[in-house]
């Protein structure tokens, strides 16, 4: 599924120059989606760090946000994606944050982002396909060296930010301030955020939005015994799943609605990151292998690494 060849911002360059010939008239457009960044919130920040530092990422701290009420850190790769570990700046405070109920727990998979250069364009784009998008609004963070970040996002699709389709985020300042490699995965065996897997309840009025919203051919699909159905678009970041009768994909789908429910990372070397991050369970999704962190010391997220 890799499709990590080249930094994010050359990738951007050329999916734009790509979105600019596939809009011509007379021709199907078909939008490529670069994963910006994935999100997993929880109730208290040096916890949530702690969690992931005990299974090897150690995050570095990001700062807070200009909206005054969550702080974030940081995993950044070495392909410019990146984990965001996200919590209210006061313990409990999550009033006026469209994550606040997913906020209330340790931590839980909670948002995804799009990275674009073209934001009014793909909002105007979004609009003419029937998708809700809003206008796009300004954000900020305060790094701890006290540089000011700003941003420009659009929330696309109904339900909180990022929970089905991405919200799209266009950098203000240069995207090197926002994201950098963190010291704990420079040249490791992970290489960056490769997918992120959503939980849906029909699979197919789901995979009709992303075929609307994006121009895709339909999807491959399978089935996996702890995710139900499974549908991936080939060379994009989205994997949906949908659950056979109960468990914890229909618990989780009935508590948080339908969101990001696992990550999976792309592997460099997948025995060595194996090895590294005592990972197990391995099973193959879509013809590449898939492995995992380990559930229980990351109080519940399913982080995966796919490769060969």
């Amino acid at each position: 599924m890799s499709k990590r060849n080249s930094p994010l911002c050359c990738r951007l360059f050329f999916a734009t120059v790509a979105l600019l010939v596939i809009s011509r008239p007379a021709m199907t457009q078909t939008v490529m989606v670069e994963l910006d960044h994935v999100s997993v919130c929880g109730s208290n920040l040096d916890a949530l760090r702690q969690d992931f530092t005990d299974v090897g990422l150690t995050s570095d701290m990001g700062g807070p946000h200009g909206n005054g009420i969550t702080q974030m850190a940081i995993i950044g790769f070495d392909d410019a994606s990146y984990i965001e570990l996200i919590a209210p700046i006061k313990p409990g405070v999550t009033a006026g944050s469209e994550w606040a109920k997913f906020m209330s727990e340790d931590a839980v998979t909670c948002a995804w982002a799009a990275g674009t250069n073209v934001l009014l364009q793909e909002v105007d784009r979004l609009k003419k396909a029937g998708i809700p998008v809003k206008n796009p609004e300004a954000g900020s963070r305060k790094r701890p060296d006290g540089m000011s970040i700003e941003w420009k996002t659009a929330d696309v699709g109904t339900g909180t930010p990022g929970s089905m389709l991405p919200f799209m985020i266009e950098d203000e300042t240069p995207r090197a301030w926002r994201v950098q490699t963190s010291a704990s995965v420079q040249g490791a065996p992970v290489s960056g955020v490769e997918n992120v897997v959503l939980g849906v309840s029909n699979l197919d009025a789901s995979i009709a939005l992303f075929r609307k919203a994006y121009g895709w051919p339909d999807p491959i699909t399978e089935t996996q015994k702890d995710f139900g159905k499974l549908a991936y678009f080939p060379g994009e970041p989205v994997i949906l799943a949908s659950p056979n009768g109960g468990g914890w994909l229909a618990e989780h789908i009935a508590k948080y609605g339908e969101s990001p429910v696992a990550y999976l990372l792309n592997a460099r070397d997948l025995a060595a990151a194996i090895k590294k991050y005592k990972l197990s369970g391995t099973k193959t999704w879509f013809g590449e292998k898939v492995a995992w962190f380990d559930a229980g010391k990351l109080k519940g997220v399913r982080l995966g690494v796919i490769g060969q």
